[in-house]
């Protein structure tokens, strides 16, 4: 049956993650293969503001399931707040204006919980678009994992392995941060899969008093050092009660761009302080994106390009390939666009990691 699509946008936006080549790779030899033109489009939203595309052939697209990163490029520029020589302007219109001067009848997107939104505002003035769930953080709604997340719980998780040797040889306490700023997830699962003996989330906020005294219960019962995995976006109670990390945290577009302080340089310096052991802390940062993706994601960025090709051919559009269970299924776009999936209380990961002893910085019992 011949494709209802004729021909497509392809582009990735915001970070960067392992997973977004082979994505790339299964939307185009799907349509490609379907008869459907597809077009390149280079860096992201700015790529198709500033008419930057190219056809793409299978020879374009082979060869690339394993590397990191995106050939496509990538950035965080949004078409309703692009700079614009000094200023700030919508180019919505601009975008839409391209997308069908190419003869574009589905922009295809590949994003996180930003691209969802901004893929909605496309699609709201009058562009066709179908979503492809990517972030290292596992925080879009509507899915039950986004790929990149496992490439990067799988590169946290041998850096806690790593950091294991030297806290032991040193009996030092060592405090690791992992991305994730409004959602834990990375920072649970690799604490959970490193034997983080502590780990500190957005989702929990913590209590300092609580923390100390179960990293000194610990040595009371000679366990001569420890491993904290904070993610970026821990919050203490206090922090959470008097509202202060809320207020006085900017937006994401006042911040990009610059460079804050670890929080786990002041979780170190607080624990050091407290309970008189030594503390050490490292940041993983970007190396948690970069990188060959392992073979679960491989997978799972194939199937979901190849799901948005059957939809492609079915002429369904503005939804989100998300997966749910053991299939990957079509998830209007309004059901998911500005939503942020968050750990919930009773999640058994949680649970998991109580009956483990691993302290979550607060006392609630989670072992039944």
């Amino acid at each position: 049956m011949p494709s209802k699509t004729k021909c497509i946008g392809i582009l990735t936006s915001g970070g960067d993650c392992p997973g977004l080549n082979a994505a790339i790779r299964g939307v185009a030899k799907a349509a490609l293969g379907q008869g459907t033109k597809v077009i390149g489009i280079k860096d992201g939203f700015r790529g198709l503001v500033e008419n930057r595309m190219r056809a793409l052939e299978d020879g374009d697209v082979s060869g690339i399931l394993t590397h990191g990163g995106t050939f496509l490029g990538s950035s965080r520029d949004k078409p309703h707040r692009m700079p614009m020589g000094g200023k700030v302007l919508d180019m919505t219109e601009v975008a839409v204006s391209n997308a069908q001067k190419n003869h574009i009848d589905c922009l295809i997107c590949l994003g996180g919980n930003g691209t969802q939104k901004n893929a909605m505002r496309l699609h709201e003035a009058g562009l066709n678009v179908i979503t492809l769930p990517k972030t290292i953080d596992n925080d879009v709604a509507g899915t039950d994992i986004t790929f990149g997340f496992d490439s990067s719980m799988a590169i946290a998780t041998e850096a806690i392995d790593r950091l294991h040797t030297t806290a032991s040889s040193h009996h030092r306490a060592i405090v690791c941060e992992i991305m994730g700023n409004k959602a834990g997830w990375l920072a649970l699962g690799a604490g959970i899969a490193g034997g983080a003996d502590v780990i500190l989330l957005p989702e929990i906020p913590y209590d300092m008093d609580h923390v100390v005294g179960h990293l000194l219960e610990r040595r009371h019962h000679n366990k001569r050092f420890s491993i904290i995995a904070v993610a970026e976006g821990a919050i203490s109670k206090q922090e959470d009660q008097d509202g202060r990390k809320k207020k006085n945290m900017a937006s994401d577009e006042e911040i990009e761009g610059l460079i804050a302080e670890p929080v786990a340089n002041r979780i170190a310096r607080e624990i050091q302080q407290a309970a008189g052991i030594e503390v050490r802390y490292t940041s993983l940062g970007h190396v948690q994106r970069g990188g060959t993706p392992t073979a679960t994601d491989r997978l799972l960025s194939t199937r979901f390009g190849t799901k948005a090709g059957e939809l492609l051919q079915d002429g369904i559009y503005n939804v989100m390939v998300g997966l749910k269970g053991e299939h990957c299924v079509a998830v209007p776009l309004a059901e998911v666009a500005g939503l942020t999936k968050v750990i919930p209380p009773n999640h058994p990961w949680l649970k998991a990691a109580a009956l483990v002893d691993t302290c979550l910085g607060d006392e609630l019992n989670r072992m039944e």
